[in-house]
């Protein structure tokens, strides 16, 4: 069971990163976007799960770095709407 758990995290987190891509190309969505980290720290939590079970550490800290990278931008998302909402 655990295997199939494991493979449903690295497709879903392929899924998620290639849709992001795709509808940031398509216009969709922009960088800033907290919807597009999201999804690529969604997609790279799914890639860290299959890699580190399969014994691929190259991706598997490929995925962590990436991960860091959309949550350190949703963090300042975060903030600078909080700022833009507060009153002055």
């Amino acid at each position: 069971m655990a295997d199939i758990l494991v493979e449903v995290a690295g497709w879903a987190g392929a899924l998620l990163i290639l849709a992001a891509y795709l509808l940031l190309t398509a216009g969709r969505l922009h960088g800033s976007s907290p919807v597009y980290q999201g999804m690529n720290v969604l997609g790279a939590a799914g890639f860290i799960v299959n890699s580190a079970w399969h014994g691929a550490m190259p991706s598997a800290i490929l995925n962590v770095v990436w991960m860091g990278i959309g949550l350190t931008a949703l963090a300042r998302i975060v903030r600078k709407e909080r700022a833009s909402a507060s009153p002055e």
